[in-house]
């Protein structure tokens, strides 16, 4: 059996605290408002992503490192009308993500576990 790295394992287990702290951050600040339209929802809910890609490249999903890079990209993508501080720090966190779940010893792990009626 091909061992999961050390670096996904740390990958995904940041990935886990980052999404349930963003999510119990944004359900808070939701359930602060006086009104909650549901188009807010959307807000925690994505907030949540990150958790459940840590959780199934824990699995060995390779689905799941594409949307921890998915959901990285977007705050790149979203730290742009924030400030150029946050850009340079979500390009670096993406750069490191993406190095440690695409090395050649993580991409193996991927490929062993991804297999169908594994």
């Amino acid at each position: 059996m091909n061992r999961r790295p050390i670096a996904v394992t740390v990958v995904a287990w940041l990935l886990i605290a980052a999404g349930i702290f963003g999510f119990a951050v944004h359900l808070r600040e939701l359930l602060a408002q006086k009104i909650v339209h549901f188009e807010d929802l959307w807000i925690p809910i994505v907030g949540f992503l990150p958790t459940a890609a840590g959780a199934f490249i824990l699995l060995g999903r390779n689905w799941a490192r594409w949307l921890a890079l998915a959901w990285m990209a977007f705050h790149v993508a979203i730290s742009f009308f924030d400030s150029l501080q946050k850009v340079a720090v979500h390009v670096l966190l993406l750069a490191l993500i993406a190095y440690s779940l695409f090395r050649r010893d993580s991409q193996a792990y991927f490929q062993h576990t991804g297999q169908v009626g594994t």
